[in-house]
């Protein structure tokens, strides 16, 4: 009796969260924020909550652009050398000439992302090339001039440009903790929230937008539905390389430096958050509300493991083991709505 009144609302429940992984995603980052809790109450500090907000800001604007990547079915590994290499330039030529401000050089780093971004889309598209390779060979080569024909020195917070240290030290909330001690959360997830916010629209009440689902659904019934698959993949690598732009200098004005060693590796951290967000590995699926919990809970785990003294070591551990399980869940979830 009760097996039979119990296998219809699993059944419901399976439903749920294949039509809503988002569901599945805030499941898992609440349940996850309670243990750590439990295990260590400093967790709950506001300093340390302020951090973790102010630490997903990144990282969450470059899982935006991974995200739209993958929606049409591709892949994208360039923009940490993207997102630095608009940094150093930028701060390279503030410094030049001198120039103190913000406006234009969030502008010109974003220009030089999109650039980037659009030779990607030229590789992709005109050469019929597969995206994991373009965007490996092209992160390299950015890599490689950045540090071979500008320079690998960093810019130390002494040299910054002072305006562009203002703004990314800029506070919203200011509290006092137990001890008397001050924490502010920073403008900056503003930021981050204003972009993904704009992101979501364009993908759910856009032409655009649609064409990006319809292009991971399959390039050629996309074209037959009446989308450029070329104009599509040429915004989708433009807007991924521009937000790495503009994602890189926000970085350099939140830490004080200009380091062009900089985010290497962090492929690996910004495509697990994508993938544990539930964007499909095939396209055609994912959301903008998914991948910003997938970020949060990724941030949350590795920023747990710091404050707990995991090594380093067992912290990438942990990344790679949360692609594996959420790449296999996606592709599990896939065919079982594909059935």
């Amino acid at each position: 009796m009760s097996a039979t009144i119990a296998t219809p609302a699993r059944t419901g429940t399976l439903r749920l969260l294949l039509r809503r992984p988002e569901m599945a995603v805030a499941l898992l980052a609440l349940v996850s924020m309670v243990v750590i809790g439990l295990i260590n109450p400093a967790f709950w500090d506001a300093a340390n909550l302020f951090s973790l907000l102010r630490a997903n800001v990144i990282t969450g604007i470059l899982a935006l652009g991974v995200m739209i990547v993958m929606l049409s079915g591709g892949i994208d590994v360039s923009f940490p050398a993207f997102a630095i290499a608009a940094m150093y330039l930028t701060i390279k030529a503030m410094i030049a000439l001198p120039y103190d401000g913000v406006l234009l050089p969030f502008i010109a780093a974003t220009a030089i992302g999109l650039t980037l971004g659009l030779v990607n889309a030229m590789f992709v598209h005109g050469l019929r090339m597969i995206p994991l390779i373009v965007t490996l060979g092209t992160g390299t080569a950015v890599r490689g001039f950045l540090l071979g024909a500008v320079s690998p020195s960093q810019i130390n917070i002494d040299q910054m440009p002072p305006a562009l240290i203002a703004f990314g030290r800029t506070q919203i909330l200011h509290v006092s903790q137990a001890g008397g001690q001050p924490a502010g959360l920073s403008a900056m997830v503003l930021v981050y929230l204003a972009l993904a916010f704009g992101v979501h629209m364009m993908l759910r009440y856009t032409l655009i937008g649609r064409s990006i689902y319809a292009l991971g659904g399959g390039e050629e019934a996309a074209r037959r539905a009446g989308f450029s698959v070329r104009g599509t993949t040429f915004f989708i690598y433009g807007l991924a390389g521009a937000l790495a732009g503009f994602a890189g200098l926000l970085h350099g004005s939140m830490i004080w430096i200009a380091n062009p060693h900089d985010m290497v590796g962090m492929e690996i951290d910004v495509i697990a958050a994508v993938v544990l967000g539930g964007v499909s590995i095939f396209g055609g699926r994912g959301s903008v509300v998914g991948t910003m919990l997938g970020v949060f809970t990724l941030v949350m785990l590795t920023n747990s493991l710091i404050i707990m003294h995991i090594d380093t070591t067992w912290q990438r551990i942990v990344v790679g083991l949360v692609v594996i399980v959420a790449a296999g869940a996606t592709s599990w979830r896939d065919r079982r709505r594909g059935a």
